[in-house]
């Protein structure tokens, strides 16, 4: 009985049938996490390029104009859940302002919109980062942030993306709202 459990024993270490399906079962879990975090950092990126890009063109759209009316401001905000697209338009907000420095070096917000966030109070003095403003000028700043939502969330989970945008009228000193 003995020298039979050996037989039996020894021919088992000998025999390789099976190592490649047994290789797998254990490499397959691996590569599987690795193609769906890969998946994940690139969608995530994409994400961020995309608030990037919106807020960078809003900021654009509003500094070209010296006068901005309440439909083009509509159409402005809307622009922005089009350049989002293909994500969720609903996790994406947006406030532009128009912020001005006078000759004093008191900095104030003259207007102020926003879709999916509170506008900032016209009158309000906002902390700037250095540099931005200069006296007797202003600039508009475009806040733009996006609510991510992880396809899957147990890799990277949920996380909120945020862009600041500042670009200088280009017709007048100020952009006016109308």
């Amino acid at each position: 009985m003995i020298s039979r459990l050996r037989a039996f024993l020894g021919r088992l270490g000998h025999n390789r049938d099976g190592v490649s399906a047994v290789e797998f079962a254990l490499i397959a879990p691996v590569m599987v996490l690795l193609y769906l975090g890969m998946v994940e950092i690139s969608m995530a990126l994409s994400a961020d390029r995309k608030v990037t890009n919106a807020a960078s063109a809003l900021a654009d759209l509003v500094a070209q104009d010296d006068v901005i009316t309440d439909d083009e401001m509509v159409d402005i905000l809307n622009a922005g859940a089009a350049i989002i697209a293909p994500f969720d338009a609903a996790a994406f907000g947006v406030r532009i302002s128009s912020v001005s420095m006078s000759l004093v070096g008191d900095v104030e917000v003259d207007w102020s919109d926003a879709s999916g966030m509170t506008p900032r109070a016209a009158g309000s003095a906002p902390g700037m980062p250095q540099g931005v403003m200069s006296p007797g000028r202003s600039v508009i700043w475009v806040e733009v942030t996006y609510a991510y939502e992880a396809p899957f969330r147990e890799i990277t989970g949920d996380f909120d993306i945020a862009e600041e945008f500042f670009l200088r009228p280009r017709q007048s000193l100020s952009v006016a709202r109308d």
